[in-house]
């Protein structure tokens, strides 16, 4: 286990195209960071990056106590798991755990126990003499976590490890993946592009634009104070409502709250939208899509001036139909403010 700190790193590409701008992140020994973001973001090239997949332009990499620019992967102990599964399909899921063992001359007796140890944590003792193709994709990607845990690394290296499985695998394998790394204590970097996972898995989240980190914190943190109109439209599901003050201002009669100088938009969450009357500013609107999603409704709702649909979030069965007029308030304490031109939070 050992911690990891990324300073200045930057990556560009052949024709100057810059990948990743110098960006400094330092990752606790034990923590399980996850990179987030949208396609193209840079997420999955940091985290090549850090394996030793990819060369740096600038900067320096440490795990633990070493600069790990100039070594190759199989040096800086760490272990990757991906989601294609990386699997050897003519090998027994035993022959698959045991192979990077071999290969780095672990004694016999070592390699059972390693093999017997990561089998039993991951309840995949009974598929040992199996093949690849004889399992389920939930059961593959237990194979290639174990094939990580019997190396004994440094960090684990995890890219988009769930993409390939279904919406109820995914939910089944963010528990144990999470399980597993509170249990072993072992530093863990997690790229995914998907929100869920990211939220219900990270001590700390990293969300990436452009080749930039946007924001760095805990996940809730992250959803209760995004810092620019980026991570507030990125983070959560459905995204944050985010609304010109000078068309809300009109629709309001002129009756604004007090806001920090700067602020040109603002920002609430869909499940702090009061639906009915109540206290902050009052609108109404046409519901045009009502989408029942188990205990509660999103309704969207166009708004005459505003030009654009807003979420609400109501708890349990929409009490409206499609088509019909709405109201609905904003509480004054659940805006958020931001600035249009620079992008980012005005507190």
């Amino acid at each position: 286990m050992a911690s990891i700190d990324l300073k200045g790193v930057r990556k560009v590409y052949q024709g100057n195209v810059t990948a990743i701008h110098a960006l400094d992140l330092s990752i606790a020994d034990g923590e399980l960071v996850v990179l987030v973001g949208p396609s193209g973001c840079g997420k999955s090239t940091l985290l090549r990056m850090i394996a030793g997949l990819e060369t740096i332009t600038d900067g320096t990499i440490s795990i633990g106590e070493d600069v790990v620019n100039k070594k190759e992967p199989a040096e800086r102990d760490i272990a990757m798991v991906f989601q294609n599964y990386a699997l050897y399909p003519h090998m027994s899921v035993r022959q698959n755990l045991e192979y990077g063992l071999k290969n780095r001359g672990t004694p016999r007796d070592e390699i059972d126990r390693r093999v017997n140890e990561a089998a039993r944590i991951l309840e995949i003792t009974p598929f040992l003499d199996r093949k690849p193709r004889q399992l389920s994709g939930g059961q593959r990607q237990r194979v290639a976590m174990g094939r990580a845990i019997v190396r004994q690394p440094k960090a684990f290296l995890f890219d988009e490890p769930l993409s390939n499985l279904d919406a109820k695998l995914r939910g089944q394998m963010r528990i144990e993946i999470r399980r597993l790394q509170r249990s072993l204590k072992t530093t863990s970097v997690y790229v995914t592009h998907d929100q869920l996972e990211a939220m219900t898995l990270a001590d700390r989240l990293v969300v990436m634009n452009g080749g930039r980190i946007e924001q760095v914190g805990k996940p809730i943190e992250l959803y209760d104070k995004p810092a620019s109109l980026f991570v507030a439209g990125f983070i959560g599901s459905p995204p944050m409502n985010l609304l010109p003050i000078a068309a809300l201002q009109a629709l309001a009669g002129g009756t604004m709250p007090s806001l920090p100088a700067g602020t040109d938009i603002v920002g609430i969450r869909p499940d702090q939208v009061v639906v009915g009357s109540g206290e902050g500013i009052a609108l109404s609107g046409t519901v045009e899509l009502i989408e029942p999603v188990g205990g509660e409704s999103h309704l969207y709702v166009r708004v005459e001036g505003l030009d654009q649909t807003l979420i609400l979030v109501q708890q349990g069965r929409a009490n409206v139909g499609e088509a019909d007029k709405v109201d609905f308030a904003l509480p004054l304490a659940a805006l958020h403010g931001f600035n249009k031109e620079s992008g980012l939070r005005v507190d």
